[in-house]
């Protein structure tokens, strides 16, 4: 039998460290990772390989040669540009005339290849894939496969809303050669994404085998390299490690000179002729390249030296790794996640701090405190976005330098002489961020028009009607004035997209983004606010009926929130012919953002006010114009999936036979209302991306988030709280209708939602199981996992953003409602033991 071994990868996230070696070249414990594999092949008499290479395949050819020295034979296929991990494969067919093994050379594992090829034959199946559990299924291709083994779904890359399993793909696959009459030859195709997909939709047996032991790490991040290599010497995954052990764990091999006054404690490996001198102090897990000197007093804790190193008299590494023919001058100290990059010198007394990376061929002089990362500047978190765009605490978390390197970072997934359109609310911190992000984006070759401050309903329909390739509109968070929002939206004004996402998030923390030349260097241009707004009001004018309004003469309470939207709503209640009360109409620093209690307090002073001046309703808008709370003439208070149903209600009257789209959060209710005019209710998942995605669909006249915001298609697909507010009395209008007696039309729902804290690692094992034990009672996967009841619903969701998950309930009552909550809450409890 033959394996093939994909060696091509580049290893873009394992950088400063792989910018002089592919991926596979990697060392962990004294060998290339890719040397790993192919010792495991050979363990299960697999001789025969042929390896798949392309970025500095040489750099692989050159050592491993034609496997002779491994006692096996290699050959190599070469791409010259990316095919694919199917593409690359199949650049090497014509080696491959009986059926095949294929593994990746950057992953470290110890599985049974052997029971994992039987299994194949077994069940004579055309594609075996080795499958195996993890934490954290993000970052991987979630497999399901049925009691048999037989493959039933993939899910490539899913969010937290889809995981509905923690079985993941490790890239292990046993193939028929009869795969590769399925796609052509030097055209990119994948394995996961493309291929096996097709396989199952052809009906072909397609088998999952998930190892009963063993273990499997992606070598794909320097947090997962550095456990590779401390599993290796912890025992944990069976591999020889090319060394003796002396005791004690500590793995040397020849030439190495260990001081008396030393202190080692394992495990640790030292490569050949490694010196540790007098007073020296390794704590293991550590691992030391040849040539490389510890010298006197030094500190290395948890750390990785690769080969011909110096680290100086009494400096310290903590959880650090320096690369190749480096040095670490005498009491320097490198901190948690810190990477010094091959050639590079840190000068006498200088400190790196946690995960700042430095790119080869630096010097770092004498008692520098680097907190940023060379070359770029300063350092990324492990994750960019939530659901509120890239959000943190000002000049904490997100800085004027993080906000320019976001700014180059976004500019540089544009192309070059694209437009991007600035935006901003009042707040001075959001001043100072937006200013970093426009530092940023000229650089990478884009041209910015600063917008300055309108409502985000408005910065999207601009970009919709211009020539713009997208927004990036900073805030203070609504609800905490310590954080700040930076959201991007695409040409057409929705929030960008989860690939883009990931793109910008690749690129921010490779570090390697594109830097223009001087006469390529982008411009910025202030508009002026009057056009930006007279746009809008001319599309809002379209769509609403003033005349009918006018008639009606409301009476309003309307709060402002120290908002944007000042600069028009004004404007149209005026020719709404409305009568307005306002509230809170000047720009406030400390008080544009507000706590949910605060809030909640603003909402019953609103409806203290609205009763006592009878008005026909009150209106409080928030700041960025995306969400409204409302009171009706009762002075009761409407919240979110009320106002959802209200607003389903006016427009299936309107639009009979239309589609409504909503949460699957919300209630059967609006199914009700829907039933009573022909239309319908589409499902959708929780974030805002998704339901402003929805609003394109055919039939779709309305879409509400059940938590004050919609989306009215007619203008754009994008949540309009001004639009809303026109919307609502255009339509009450049209009926002759109060409010209050929308309301008391309703149908009754009962509803109650709790969460439950589970740490990240668990949710993947939680989804899993709750999939597998209610797979009858299962409703249409949408977002989480929705349990039909009959007469009552459940929605287990895991929560982007955080360790937990939102349970949702509905019954006949509202004490039903809560039990069922608290029910299934106990239940996900439960799971995570």
């Amino acid at each position: 039998m033959k394996a093939v071994v994909m060696a091509g990868g580049e290893g873009s996230r394992l950088r400063p460290i792989t910018i002089r070696r592919p991926k596979p070249m990697v060392p962990i414990a004294g060998k290339p990772v890719m040397e790993h594999i192919l010792n495991l092949l050979k363990c299960h008499g697999i001789t025969e390989v042929v390896v798949t290479v392309q970025y500095l395949a040489s750099n692989i050819e050159d050592y491993f040669g034609n496997g002779s020295q491994l006692g096996m034979h290699i050959t190599y296929a070469r791409e010259d540009t990316p095919l694919g991990t199917a593409g690359s494969v199949k650049n090497a067919e014509e080696h491959l005339t009986e059926p095949f093994l294929v593994i990746s050379g950057d992953a470290l594992t110890d599985y049974n290849l052997t029971e994992f090829i039987q299994y194949h034959y077994e069940k004579k199946s055309l594609a075996t894939l080795l499958l195996a559990h993890v934490h954290n299924p993000l970052e991987y291709g979630v497999i399901i496969t049925n009691e048999d083994g037989h493959i039933t779904q993939f899910l490539e890359k899913p969010s937290w809303g889809e995981v509905f399993s923690d079985t993941i793909n490790t890239g292990i696959y046993m193939l028929d050669p009869q795969i590769f009459s399925y796609f052509e030859r030097n055209k990119q195709f994948d394995f996961s994404q493309e291929l096996f997909p097709y396989m199952l939709k052809k009906g072909d047996p397609i088998y999952g085998y998930i190892a009963p032991s063993g273990y499997w790490c992606d070598v794909g991040s320097l947090s997962e390299y550095m456990r590779a290599s401390a599993d290796i010497l912890q025992g944990h995954v069976r591999v020889e490690i090319p060394a003796k052990n002396i005791g004690d764990n500590i793995w040397c091999e020849e030439g190495v000179e260990i001081a008396d006054e030393a202190q080692l404690y394992g495990p640790i490996y030292l490569a050949h002729d490694c010196k540790v001198k007098a007073g020296a102090i390794i704590h293991g897990p550590s691992a030391i390249g040849y040539y490389s000197i510890i010298d006197e007093r030094a500190q290395v804790d948890r750390s990785i030296v690769w080969n011909n190193s110096y680290i100086g008299e009494r400096s310290e590494l903590r959880g650090a790794l320096v690369g190749s023919s480096s040095s670490i001058k005498s009491k320097a100290v490198m901190f948690e996640g810190s990477v010094v990059g091959d050639n590079s010198i840190v000068q006498e007394g200088a400190i790196i701090q946690p995960n700042v990376k430095i790119w080869p061929d630096k010097e770092i002089e004498a008692g520098a405190v680097v907190n940023t990362s060379i070359i770029w500047g300063s350092q990324g978190r492990r994750g960019l976005f939530s659901r509120f765009g890239v959000t943190g605490l000002v000049n904490i978390d997100l800085t004027p330098e993080f906000a320019a390197k976001l700014g180059a970072t976004y500019g540089a997934t544009l192309p070059k002489g694209s437009i991007v359109c600035i935006n901003r609310d009042s707040h001075r911190t959001s001043r100072m961020i937006k200013r970093g992000v426009n530092a940023g984006l000229p650089s990478a070759g884009i041209n910015v028009q600063d917008i300055n401050q309108v409502p985000i309903p408005v910065a999207r329909y601009f970009v919709r009607n211009t020539d713009a390739a997208g927004v990036v509109h900073v805030r203070v968070s609504p609800y905490d004035q310590r954080i700040i929002d930076i959201k991007f939206f695409d040409q057409q004004g929705l929030d960008i997209n989860k690939t883009t996402e990931r793109k910008i998030e690749s690129l921010f923390f490779r570090e390697d983004f594109r830097r223009v030349y001087l006469d390529e260097i982008g411009a910025i241009d202030v508009l002026e606010n009057p056009d930006v707004l007279g746009r809008y009001l001319e599309g809002f004018s379209k769509v609403v009926d003033y005349d009918i309004v006018r008639k009606r003469k409301f009476q309003l309470v309307v709060d402002y929130s120290h908002g944007s939207t000042t600069q028009l709503l004004p404007d149209i209640f005026e020719r709404l012919g409305c009568e307005v009360i306002v509230l809170n109409t000047s720009p406030d620093d400390e008080l544009s953002s507000r706590s949910l209690e605060a809030l909640d307090q603003d909402k019953q002073r609103l409806a203290t006010i609205s009763s006592a001046l009878h008005t026909d309703m009150g209106i409080r808008i928030d700041p960025s114009g995306e969400t409204i709370s409302v009171v009706d003439d009762r002075g009761r208070i409407l919240d979110g999936v009320k106002m959802l149903a209200v607003m389903t209600s006016l427009f299936l009257r309107q639009h009979r036979g239309g589609t409504v789209a909503a949460p699957v959060t919300a209630p059967r209710a609006l199914q009700h209302i829907a039933k009573r005019h022909d239309g319908h209710i589409l499902h959708t998942k929780v974030l805002p991306h998704a339901m402003m995605t929805a609003a394109a669909r055919e039939g779709v006249v309305l879409v509400g988030d059940g938590r004050g915001g919609f989306v009215f298609p007619s203008l754009q697909p994008a949540f309009d709280g001004m639009l809303a507010i026109a919307k609502l009395l255009e339509l009450l209008a049209t009926f002759q209708m109060r409010l209050s007696e929308v309301v008391d039309d309703l149908p009754t729902y009962y509803m109650s939602t709790t969460r439950v804290a589970c740490p990240w690692e668990h949710k993947g094992k939680v989804m899993r199981v709750l999939s597998e034990q209610y797979h009858e009672r299962r409703a249409k996967p949408i977002d989480g996992i929705k349990i039909d009841l009959g007469k009552e619903w459940v929605l287990v969701l895991p929560d982007a953003d955080s360790p937990l998950f939102h349970v949702v309930a509905e019954s006949v009552s509202n004490e039903q409602a809560q039990a069922l909550a608290e029910k299934y809450a106990r239940v996900v409890s439960g799971l995570q033991q």
